[in-house]
């Protein structure tokens, strides 16, 4: 029996969003978008290099009534503009827990509040981001945005998620795939 073809909705989860210099939304400005599922039923996406400037991982721990490890200097995400004050937690898998999506072989998400006790406790992930919110996109949208050039799909890298300084994540993740973000409206039209 033959498999049947991935549609381009398959192949999302697990790649990098970067909007263009075109986006229409202020709110999405040189954001990059690990996308964590894409399916017919729309998107979900975790906004990976816009820090809340009132916000770090310490003060969550310490509301939480968590221990705070010595080490810990994490910013906290806005992850995207749905569920303000949700919080997901994307990790590298090493780390493994129920409640998981494995978004790719070596990047997962949660929400489950064990994953920020054992980061608490040193037990964690090898490397995460924690982020509030999320970005998401009924059936349809996100394939009329693209459509509309307001974003740019990439091959993701973990690397770009958790080594990268979060001032920089726009331009590397575009550059490793040979892509002068800054210009890339110069060479964008419409057929």
């Amino acid at each position: 029996m033959e498999q049947p073809q991935k549609s381009m909705i398959d192949t999302l989860t697990g790649s990098f969003l970067l909007s263009t210099p075109q986006m229409p939304d202020p709110r999405f400005a040189e954001q990059v978008i690990y996308i964590c599922s894409h399916s017919d039923e729309g998107a979900v996406g975790i906004a990976v290099n816009k820090p809340e400037p009132d916000l770090t991982l310490d003060e969550v721990l310490r509301s939480s009534g968590l221990p705070v490890p010595a080490e810990l200097d994490t910013s906290v995400y806005i992850g995207g503009p749905v569920e303000p004050n949700a919080a997901f937690i994307l990790y590298t898998s090493d780390y493994v827990t129920e409640q998981q999506l494995e978004v790719s072989p070596t990047v997962s998400l949660s929400r489950n509040n064990k994953v920020l006790e054992d980061i608490a406790h040193g037990r964690g992930p090898e490397k995460f981001l924690f982020a509030i919110g999320y970005a998401g996109w009924g059936p349809g949208q996100l394939e009329q945005e693209l459509v509309s050039q307001g974003w740019l799909t990439i091959p993701a890298d973990e690397s770009i998620i958790f080594d990268v300084p979060d001032t920089e994540k726009w331009r590397r993740a575009a550059s490793l795939y040979g892509i002068d973000i800054a210009i890339f409206q110069d060479f964008v039209g419409n057929a």
